[in-house]
Formats: structure tokens, sequence, C-alpha cells
């Protein structure tokens, strides 16, 4: 339905300056410029619809889960994943998403070895699943005192949320599940009890943790549906014979990179997918995804 409203308001966006057009004398250059305006609107809002001709998978309306794990590189690699944290979450501001931390693991010195995020909007999973893969960050590292060049990794983990639309049978022997103390941010009144929940999946070794509820039931309850939709994605990537990221098969280190940000010796953030790049790293850094997310729904530029 919505699909369907926006092509009709645009169809009516059209007729009305068309008609307008007709009319326009030569003389007339300030209705000129608002309907010349007017066309970029509607250009606009024709890009922006011509997207959901990709949103079409199973799960691309869904809400989803996304993860930031520090790799090689360490307390750099922590500060990465911090980076990460702020870009996509001013991402998700700039576009109405609503982003819930449902675990962090501080970094020894700064930063995070993980965060885990709840997203909530309009096809979360189908535009930010291609999300997933490895971030490389180059830079002079502020941790260095000899001001030398870092370069550190983390991974993406992009997971819809698909509650209650798959049959997934998880059993209680296969399971290991700790209960401790929450630390570090994730919700008022975490560090007063013993709710935070890590549950671990003996067969696959997957790993799963949240700290944002007040108690153990619920934060049990919320890591076996991320468990879930963990277990569905494998079985899927099995089927499709792709290559399985959710059981780190793949290292995260040089050479598997899905995104570059070079900041040093020269700026540019490059995405091997779909080669789209921008050379004002800082501005991709405060949140500005789109041509990014954009390139990757349309298979590349």
């Amino acid at each position: 339905k919505k699909f369907t409203d926006s092509i009709i308001n645009i169809k009516n966006k059209l007729e009305s300056n068309l008609s307008i057009i007709n009319e326009i004398t030569d003389e007339d250059l300030e209705m000129k410029d608002i309907i010349e305006n007017e066309l970029i609107e509607i250009s606009k809002d024709l890009d922006e619809l011509s997207l959901n001709i990709y949103l079409n998978g199973p799960y691309d309306a869904n809400n989803c889960i996304l993860e930031i794990h520090s790799g090689a590189g360490g307390t750099e690699a922590c500060d990465w994943v911090n980076m990460l944290y702020r870009m996509y979450t001013r991402y998700f501001n700039k576009i109405g998403y609503t982003s819930t931390l449902l675990y962090a693991s501080l970094g020894e010195e700064t930063g995070y070895k993980s965060i885990t995020l709840q997203i909530k909007g309009d096809h979360a999973y189908g535009y930010l699943k291609k999300e997933s893969g490895i971030h490389r960050l180059v830079r002079i590292s502020p941790f260095d005192s000899n001001k030398r060049r870092h370069t550190s990794f983390a991974s993406v983990e992009v997971i819809p949320e698909i509650k209650g639309e798959i049959d997934i049978i998880i059993l209680e022997a296969d399971l290991k599940i700790d209960i401790y103390r929450s630390s570090g941010p994730g919700g008022q009144g975490v560090n007063t009890t013993d709710s935070a929940v890590r549950i671990t999946h003996i067969p696959t070794g997957i790993v799963v943790t949240c700290q944002n509820e007040r108690s153990q039931i619920q934060n049990k309850a919320m890591c076996l549906e991320i468990l879930k939709s963990k277990l569905y994605k494998i079985e899927q990537d099995k089927k499709n014979k792709e290559i399985n990221s959710m059981k780190n098969n793949e290292s995260i280190n040089f050479g598997s990179q899905k995104r570059s940000y070079i900041m040093c010796p020269y700026t540019k953030v490059i995405d091997n997918d779909s080669h789209y790049e921008e050379s004002d790293v800082i501005s991709v850094l405060d949140g500005k995804l789109d041509g990014f997310i954009k390139a990757n729904l349309k298979g590349g530029v």
C-alpha cells in the first residue's frame, strides 16, 4: 500500500506541474524556478521509490540486529568499534530509525570489544543487510606517541529479526547459559542486579549476549530470539552455498575487508562490493552513509 500511495503521490505531482508548465510564459522566471525545484524533488522521490525494487527479500521489511566486533589492532580496533558505533547511530538518527543498545563489552583502554544494537525502522534489515563484512580503518594513531600509521579492523554483522516467523528448534542441552552482573552502557539500572545473560550455542559456537533488559528472563528471551535468527541465517547461507560469515570462518584482518576508511596518506572511503566511494571521510564517519547503502542495494555503481 505504501508503495502504491507513493506512486499515486508522484503521479499527482507530475500532472500538477505539467498543467502549470503549459501556462508559464517566458517572462515568468520566478514560476520557472519553482517548477524546476519541484521537478528536482520529484526526481528524488522517484529515486527513493526505485529502491523498493531491491527490497524484495523475505525479511527485508523486518527490524534487525546489528553487531560490531573488534578485530586485529588491539586498542586501535576497540576505538574503531566505537567510531563505527557512533557512525551508525548518527545515520539512524538522520533517517528516523531507532537503535537500542542490547550489549556492550568495553575495551581494556578505550572503546568497545563488541556492540550489539537492535534497529527498528522501515525495511531496516533490507537497507542494512549489505553492511555486513569487515570494515578497515587506516589513520595516524592517536594512541601512538610516534604518530605512526595504523590499520584497524572490525566486523559488522546484520541479522533480521524474525520473531515468530520461523520454526527453529533449540535444545536446552545445546546451550551454555551464563548469568552475570552487567557492566558499561546498556540502559537504566543494568548494573544493580545479576541480570545480564550470555548464551553459547555449543554445536555452532555462536555466543549471544544481552544486558539491556532489567530481568534475567527478558534478557534470556532476547538472546534466544537473536540466536534463532542467527541459526536461521546460517541455514539459509548453507542452502545458497554462500560463505557463512556468522561462524566467523573469515578472519577479521587484512585482505577480507568490505569497506576501507582511509585517513592517511590520503582521504577516501571505498566500498569493495559496490565500488562506491566518498572522499570526505569525516562526513561518512558522521553518518553520511546513504550513498553506500543505495549503491550496495543496486548492486554497484
